[in-house]
């Protein structure tokens, strides 16, 4: 839904008034599922079955009352089922084995439970993201709590299900050079799901995953290793994609959903450039934004604009010299950094995704 300033003051009073109080319904949604998630509720009503407030209490190891105040907020907004409105006492709850797989399982490419996280993250640093907005100053995206969690839930399905068996091997000429064992720089590989599926689906290819936060690091090669991919043909490097070391390697160097959030996006593209050896390809993935600025704008406009005003945006400026592109990178803004680091042709690539889009980068 979008909110247009049309009618009267009073009608354009009540609208913005009335969505408001939607989100606020949101808001209480998104805080009460966090609560669920943190502690434990959803778990154990998907594996121990439906229950009581005495019963999930017992089973959590938390207050009673609390408890029961959550189960009947749950069952009021529709995320639980109850089996009758008697005596709050004997009230049995249940999930629905839909919303258990909505909120417990992280491979489900429907999965929602980095939302709350995501919204839990900012709300906590807002005092500093205010104070970031008066200085000009920027906030790391490791100080952030539960962030880089939230980031790694939110795009581990994609990559699991959608980045090697879809997204690549619509790239023919890609798709048979890894088969045939080529190698991938995967920069800003974060917690490391992307370089994992690219490992996994061509067993032949080498993938080197790189990333310049230390934590994200480990937490992939934790992952890799949990994941039971083989050590010799995936690594992890806490390095810079400008070590010159690296360069002309790769068959293959992708960027999936990192390049907005980068301080000096130029100099990345350049130092991508110099990695690719010949015949070589960069991948960009980054969000599916409008070709241009209208407004208002469509849902997927305000919730771009909603993670750059709160994170990336202020993440990136931690870089005092950082060009602030934010989340929301059109097409034109993406062509115009590829030129800039060298690149002779950008394609926008007819892969379909409803959240991001796909260019390829050519020397």
């Amino acid at each position: 839904m979008t909110l247009a300033p049309t009618g009267s003051p009073a009608e354009q009073r009540d609208a913005l008034t009335g969505r408001l109080f939607e989100a606020t319904l949101g808001a209480f949604d998104l805080f009460s599922v966090m609560l669920g998630l943190e502690l434990g509720y959803y778990r154990s009503l998907a594996d121990d079955g439906p229950a009581t407030a005495g019963e999930l209490a017992t089973r959590t190891r938390t207050d009673r009352r609390y408890t029961r105040e959550w189960l009947e907020h749950q069952a009021v907004t529709g995320f639980l089922d109850v089996d009758d409105t008697g005596d709050p006492e004997t009230r049995r709850y249940t999930l629905p084995a839909g919303h258990a797989l909505a909120l417990l399982d992280p491979d489900d490419l429907a999965t929602a439970s980095p939302l709350p996280r995501f919204v839990l993250s900012g709300a906590r640093m807002l005092p500093l993201i205010a104070d970031a907005y008066r200085t000009g100053a920027g906030i790391d995206w490791a100080d952030y709590p539960g962030l880089i969690e939230a980031q790694e839930l939110a795009n581990r399905p994609m990559f699991r299900h959608l980045l090697a068996r879809e997204w690549l091997p619509a790239i023919p000429d890609v798709h048979e050079r890894l088969l045939a064992g080529g190698r991938v720089a995967d920069l800003g590989a974060g917690a490391g799901w992307s370089s994992i599926a690219i490992a996994k689906a061509y067993p032949n290819a080498q993938v080197d995953g790189l990333d310049l936060d230390a934590q994200s690091v480990e937490r992939a090669r934790a992952n890799a290793a949990a994941e039971g991919v083989d050590p010799a043909r995936l690594r992890f490097h806490h390095v810079d994609a400008g070590d010159h070391r690296l360069d002309g390697r790769y068959d293959l160097v992708t960027i999936i959903e990192a390049l907005h959030d980068l301080s000096q996006p130029v100099a990345v593209l350049a130092a991508a450039r110099q990695l690719l050896a010949p015949g070589g390809t960069v991948l960009v993935v980054d969000e599916k934004v409008a070709e241009r600025f209208t407004a208002p704008g469509g849902e997927i406009e305000r919730l771009m604009y909603g993670y750059s005003i709160l994170y990336c945006l202020v993440n990136a400026r931690v870089d005092p010299e950082a060009v602030g592109t934010g989340t929301v990178m059109r097409p034109s803004t993406v062509r115009v950094y590829a030129e800039a680091a060298g690149f002779s042709r950008v394609t926008v690539l007819p892969i379909e995704h409803e959240v991001f889009r796909f260019y390829r980068l050519d020397p």
